[in-house]
């Protein structure tokens, strides 16, 4: 299966979530809570991936400085951003997920930003194709 599969299999994703690096940590706060999402692509225009900022990074940063609200998004973002493509297969993107201990990959084409993929989806994708082919071979086994 290939990262394209999953991403259209995602119900009630509207675009990729980003924000400014501008922006306050505060704002980025409100913004996971708000999507109920642990990461947001870090953008000036929605397209360009400058970095990524999630729950970790905002919790790592609290335990050495109390302040990290005060900071901007660009302060404590990840700038080295793993990606992927829409045609990479999603056993080479979770492996490169538990190699880089990641849990969110954005996925780009031709450049440009089209989705994000966190490891609870390919896990749920890997328990529902495991739970497909209990299954069949239940019903296989079954049938006569």
């Amino acid at each position: 299966m290939r990262i394209a599969d999953l991403l259209s299999g995602k119900r009630g994703v509207e675009g990729v979530v980003t924000i400014s690096p501008e922006a306050g940590v505060r704002e980025l706060l409100a913004l996971l809570a708000e999507h109920n999402i642990g990461a947001v692509v870090v953008s000036s225009d929605g397209e360009a991936i400058e970095g990524i900022v999630s729950e970790r990074d905002v919790v790592r940063r609290l335990a050495q400085d109390g302040t990290v609200v005060n900071n901007t998004v660009g302060a404590i973002m990840t700038a080295s951003v793993e990606c992927t493509e829409p045609d990479a297969d999603l056993d080479v993107v979770m492996q490169l997920m538990t190699e880089r201990r990641i849990r969110h990959v954005p996925v780009r084409d031709g450049g440009a930003l089209v989705g994000i993929v966190s490891i609870g989806d390919l896990v749920k994708h890997k328990i529902d194709q495991l739970t497909f082919e209990r299954d069949q071979l239940d019903s296989y086994v079954h049938q006569a």
